[in-house]
């Protein structure tokens, strides 16, 4: 069931949507992930993105954080991720590009989530396949905005039932 919302959204229920089923203001959140030691240490090899503000506790601590903080993308990269395993499953191909900010640090033992909103839709030039534009926030266990930000996805349409 699909449940609509004050500021005239609905709250995804469950399921897949293809993209004839979407609306603008349509939105969900997804399920939490805690950011460990191991995630940013892992990142940190994968990326080569090794800047003392993501490695040295005391470096961080003297630039005013409470210890070292986690990669920008790295957090990008976990909203994604909660996005994809998340039980509102969008019937996309893939994913054309991001417009993201960083807006407070994300550090070894926050729990982060995401609320996804459709922003806008359309249909593509060719008109096989729609273009799906969401927004993300990003907050953590105490509901600070961390990042936010927008991302394209080309998204499938409905299959035709067979003549």
């Amino acid at each position: 069931m699909t449940e609509h919302t004050t500021d005239g959204g609905r709250l995804l229920a469950p399921g897949e949507y293809w993209f004839e089923d979407l609306a603008v203001g349509d939105h969900y959140r997804t399920g939490h992930i805690v950011i460990t030691d191991a995630h940013i240490v892992g990142f940190a090899g994968l990326s080569g993105d090794f800047f003392d503000l993501h490695m040295d506790d005391e470096f961080a601590r003297a630039q005013g954080f409470e210890g070292r903080v986690a990669h920008g993308l790295l957090g990008l990269a976990l909203a994604d991720g909660l996005k994809n395993r998340s039980s509102v499953r969008i019937m996309a191909v893939a994913s054309m590009g991001w417009n993201w900010n960083f807006k407070g640090p994300i550090l070894a033992g926050d729990r982060i989530g995401v609320e996804v909103r459709v922003k806008a839709l359309r249909l593509t030039s060719k008109g096989g396949r729609g273009l799906t534009t969401l927004h993300f926030s990003v907050t953590n266990q105490h509901g600070a905005v961390v990042q936010d930000g927008e991302t394209g996805l080309l998204t499938r349409l409905r299959p035709k039932p067979d003549a």
